[in-house]
């Protein structure tokens, strides 16, 4: 059995990247990129915390009241995908040592491998699923928050598009595993829509951003 990894959330980013760099499968692409969305959800909160209680941004009191927790419960979300890409990886790989020298073996081998390779492509889904939610939230509060701070979102939002594209490469590169025509079918038509409306919505930040001023407060 592969030695089970500290969490993340644990291990020193010193090790961590030791961890990356070594001639250990995992953790891969498939942890790094939920550690990028980590750290823009970790940016956004502190925009969010650089914003709050200023009578400047008073007229955005509701927005950053639902942003701080959203966005720290994200970044937790995103540290615990970043162990559960390691560790369905490591499943799908231990599903490939299995015995295969009978029929019965091997029927048990490939079952296990189409499983393994389902949660090697979910993991990642889910990566790219909260990426799209935490892109929808930064590009809200572009406009919205102390503008000394502005340009972190920018850099939150750059960060979420690369780990969405990040995950996604993961997913695509597992579907044909899982043997599932249906389900891949599905999968690639949900990542190419929520690919391009993060890519969309990482524009419009940036232009916000570079625009500078303020916005109107969002909508009742």
């Amino acid at each position: 059995m592969t030695e089970t990894l500290p969490s993340v959330a644990e291990t020193t980013l010193g090790d961590l990247t030791k961890q990356l760099a070594s001639e250990q499968p995992t953790p891969g692409g498939g942890t790094a990129a939920a550690l990028a969305a980590a750290m823009a959800a970790s940016l956004t909160a502190m925009v969010v915390r650089l914003s709050l209680d200023r009578p400047r941004h008073a007229q955005h009191a509701r927005l950053h009241a639902d942003a701080l927790p959203a966005s720290d419960a994200a970044r937790a979300r995103f540290l615990e995908l970043a162990d559960d890409d390691a560790a369905a990886y490591t499943a799908y790989l231990e599903a490939g040592r299995m015995p295969q020298g009978s029929r019965d073996e091997e029927l048990k081998r490939a079952a296990a491998r189409r499983d393994a390779a389902r949660r090697a492509t979910t993991v990642p889904l889910s990566v790219v699923q909260a990426c799209h939610a935490q892109i929808d939230l930064v590009e809200r509060l572009a406009g919205r928050t102390n503008a000394s701070v502005a340009s972190d979102l920018d850099v939150a939002a750059l960060l979420l598009e690369s780990a969405a594209r990040g995950a996604a490469s993961n997913v695509v590169v597992n579907l044909p595993a899982v043997d599932d025509v249906g389900f891949s079918d599905a999968v690639l038509a949900e990542l190419d829509q929520r690919l391009r409306q993060i890519q969309s919505a990482t524009a419009r930040t940036r232009e916000r951003v570079r625009k500078g001023g303020q916005r109107k407060p969002e909508s009742t």
